[in-house]
């Protein structure tokens, strides 16, 4: 298992964001998300679960130390890859190979 960031992108400003540009953090279970998320000292109230995909948004600086600590870095085209599966997963339709 693993834990997975995108590049960072620029952010449509909200209420409760204020950086410029963000990214997201994914994992391949939610267990290891919340670990991994209490190692980059972000609280579970921050975790997005009512969206395409279980994830953390990240700040910049907080990529970067997700990045040192392990987490591995997806292109967009990955991350979208990564969302698919697990859409899929989550219907109980066996995934199609390409």
């Amino acid at each position: 298992m693993s834990v997975y960031v995108d590049p960072l992108q620029a952010s449509v400003l909200k209420v409760n964001w204020r950086y410029p540009q963000g990214c997201h953090l994914i994992a391949d279970s939610d267990d290891e998300l919340h670990a991994f998320a209490t190692r980059l000292g972000l609280k579970l109230g921050w975790f997005q679960d009512k969206s395409t995909m279980p994830h953390y948004d990240l700040t910049p600086n907080k990529r970067k130390q997700a990045v040192r600590l392990g987490a591995v870095e997806l292109t967009l085209h990955q991350m979208a890859e990564r969302i698919r599966s697990h859409r899929t997963f989550k219907k109980g339709i066996a995934p199609v190979d390409d």
